[in-house]
């Protein structure tokens, strides 16, 4: 009975020995494939670290405001008699744009005319009576505030008629008028837009750690969307006394010449204010930079072997404008790194960098979508 068990346990041990011994060596042949299995060559793009110089700049977003701009409106009711002006026309300081009926206020102007007249003459005829001792003088009095009475009722008059013309109360611009001949309009109704572009604001606002990097009197740039290829100079000319509690920030206003009037209220506008002297930069593409929380880095190609392979290198980034960033540490002038495919990539593979000029990633100062 002893033999019969000594013989089972030994060949359960060897049948179990088998299969996991068999099962290591197989582990093993297959760790050392995968191992030594050649990585496939990566295909990517590339550019190269080129020096540059940025002017210190401090970049924000702001809106164009007209210098003075309202929406002009009636004081009183009454039929649209006249308009004499064109929409999207200049006009002038006290030009007359629009004149309401005032077919009834005239005689009444005329009428009191004529009591102010008759008013001061039996007034000079009491200040003659007074002198001779003919009349008293609470006679006079009362004749002199009669002629004040009649005097005041012709301007009250007057400016009833005055609230029946809308005239321009600066030097601007027109829009599109909203009355047509012949309509009836009410008080508040309004009658048409007018701004003063030339010169035109510009209001954005910067973080309060920027307060001490800006003053009034600098200078600053300015692009927008509907002239791309073309910047706006500008000062700053207004800084606001007080940080707004609820972002943290200061609210700035920047005056801008605009004799050709291609800067209009309402544009938004990306400012770069100029804050100090130029300084030598080393730049790559944003796309070529891998952003970690333990550190950011590149991938270098270098040739090996007669291989062009990427290594992995820590770098030290700054400022980034449009696609491009500034490497303050790790990078030489003209060291390549790879633009594209960095997720395939690692240190010490075998790379290839595309000839196709559509897989080359943009890098510009100032990109601009394609369609704009």
């Amino acid at each position: 009975m002893f033999k019969r068990m000594s013989l089972m346990l030994l060949a359960a041990i060897i049948v179990f020995g088998g299969i996991f011994g068999y099962k290591a060596i197989g582990n093993h042949f297959m760790n050392d494939f995968f191992d030594n299995m050649p990585m496939p060559v990566a295909s990517i793009t590339a550019a190269s670290a080129n020096a540059d110089r940025w002017e210190a700049s401090i970049t924000a977003v702001g809106s164009f405001v007209a210098m003075q701009g309202t929406e002009l409106t009636v004081e009183t009711s009454g039929i649209v008699r006249e308009i004499l002006f064109e929409n999207g026309a200049a006009v002038e300081q006290g030009q007359l744009l629009v004149k309401l009926d005032d077919s009834i206020d005239q005689p009444e102007l005329a009428r009191l005319k004529a009591a102010e007249k008759l008013a001061q003459i039996e007034l000079n005829r009491n200040q003659r009576l007074f002198q001779e001792r003919s009349v008293s003088e609470l006679d006079l009095r009362r004749r002199e505030s009669e002629a004040e009475q009649a005097a005041a009722a012709v301007r009250i008059q007057q400016a009833r008629i005055a609230q029946k013309e809308i005239r321009a109360p600066f030097s601007g611009i027109t829009g599109i008028r909203r009355v047509n001949l012949g309509q009836l309009v009410s008080p508040g109704s309004a009658v048409v837009s007018i701004e003063s572009l030339d010169p035109i604001y510009l209001n954005f606002t910067l973080p309060e750690q920027r307060l001490a990097d800006i003053h009034e009197g600098q200078q600053l740039r300015v692009r927008v969307d509907a002239y791309q290829e073309q910047s706006f100079d500008g000062v700053i000319t207004a800084i606001a006394p007080a940080v707004r509690a609820s972002s943290r920030s200061v609210e700035v206003q920047a005056t801008l010449q605009n004799p050709e009037q291609k800067l209009r209220p309402g544009m938004f506008g990306r400012v770069e204010v100029l804050t100090g002297e130029a300084r030598d930069v080393l730049l790559v593409p944003q796309t070529a930079i891998q952003f970690n929380t333990y550190g950011n880095s590149v991938f270098v190609l270098r040739e090996e072997d007669g291989q062009l392979k990427a290594f992995q290198r820590f770098v030290q980034t700054g400022e980034s404008r449009g696609d491009l960033i500034n490497v303050t540490d790790g990078l030489a002038q003209g060291d390549r790194v790879a633009t594209s495919g960095l997720l395939k990539l690692r240190n010490g593979a075998a790379v290839q960098v595309s000839e196709n000029g559509n897989a080359q990633p943009s890098a510009e100062l100032n990109p601009q979508p394609a369609n704009q």
